[in-house]
């Protein structure tokens, strides 16, 4: 082989090796390119979906928050209960015990007896209810 003939071969060996390289360079990347896009897009579904369901999950948690603290309103209001409250309560039960003896006495119902004497009950347990709360603000 002559000297051209070998740096034509050699040019021609470096030609190939240079257009491989280029076609795989490019070939990688435009193969990373849509790797990229179709994971997000995959990925993109998948977050659109837990995040509504994260979503819908806060405003389980909101709602449950906003019972639980109306309780607590609840309470609150009533651990600010007295003296005053327990003694009317009392001057309840006690005119509903009234009130259940003068319908005995006429007899003018057995149903409105009973329901007066099951007020009185209701305005009894109330009462004891606030009890101890007085023993505790005594205290």
């Amino acid at each position: 082989m002559t000297a051209i003939q070998i740096c034509a071969l050699i040019g021609l060996v470096i030609g190939a090796a240079l257009l491989y390289w280029t076609g795989y360079r490019g070939g990688l990347i435009d193969g990373r390119i849509e790797g990229i896009d179709e994971g997000k897009a995959i990925q993109g579904s998948d977050n659109s979906e837990a995040i509504s369901s994260l979503e819908h999950l806060l405003h389980q948690v909101r709602a449950e928050r906003m019972q639980l603290y109306a309780r607590y309103e609840r309470a609150l209001a009533a651990s600010k209960l007295g003296e005053q409250e327990q003694q009317t309560l009392l001057a309840i039960a006690e005119k509903l015990r009234i009130a259940a003896e003068t319908f005995s006495a006429f007899r003018t119902g057995k149903k409105l007896e009973r329901d007066s004497l099951a007020l009185r009950d209701q305005a009894l347990s109330m009462a004891a209810l606030l009890e101890p709360t007085m023993q505790e603000k005594a205290a």
